[in-house]
């Protein structure tokens, strides 16, 4: 577990809080995507795979919509 915490920073260093929020987000790593994880593979001009993480979920728990051109 990470114990280190930014946010005193924000209080005491004005105009450096942009820096703080760069550095307190690069630890969280809150940029680091959503949820559930996926790869998008093209396999030919106009064909594409789309492969996601879903651990947990059942087959009859998941429905997929294919919307053309969006």
């Amino acid at each position: 577990m990470n114990a280190i915490d930014f946010s005193p920073l924000f209080r005491t260093a004005i105009g450096f809080d942009r820096l703080a929020r760069l550095m307190d987000t690069a630890r969280t790593g809150a940029d680091a995507g959503g949820y559930p994880p996926y790869n998008i593979e093209k396999t030919s001009d106009d064909s594409y795979v789309l492969t996601m993480a879903v651990a947990g979920f059942a087959e009859a728990d998941l429905d997929i919509t294919a919307h053309q051109n969006t």
